[in-house]
């Protein structure tokens, strides 16, 4: 078992690494959008994650190294608040309070269809 969270909690941590990347040398401004658009697709993939081993369909090693392992170390409530931090210290208040508000909110959204999301295909 700790040997999967391992594994895919390093998968995870490159795939969230590569994905911020990715995302700042295509985007631009004040917003921090790698560590939003990781937070929300892990989210969602969280959401399907927990609604197929809930349901069975998803033994106890696979859940371990993707949704324990991989998502644990995709997202990132740290980065998430230093990021938060960084904006407020820069006077972007404006800007830290829609990062803020959108992340918990699209956040959780993402996380309830990612649940239902198995049923419905």
């Amino acid at each position: 078992m700790i040997t999967l969270i391992g594994l895919g909690g390093a998968f995870g941590a490159y795939a969230r690494y590569s994905t911020g990347i990715l995302i700042k040398k295509y985007g631009s401004g004040s917003f921090p959008y790698g560590t939003w658009i990781v937070n929300i697709a892990g989210s969602l993939i969280l959401g399907v994650l927990t609604s197929l081993f809930l349901s069975g369909e998803i033994s106890d090693g696979t859940w371990y190294f993707s949704g324990v392992g991989f998502c644990g170390a995709f997202t990132t409530f740290s980065t998430f608040s230093y990021e938060t931090i960084q904006l407020l210290q820069e006077e972007k208040y404006r800007i830290a309070l829609t990062y803020v508000m959108s992340s918990v909110i699209i956040g959780g959204l993402a996380t309830v269809v990612g649940l239902f999301l198995p049923t419905w295909i």
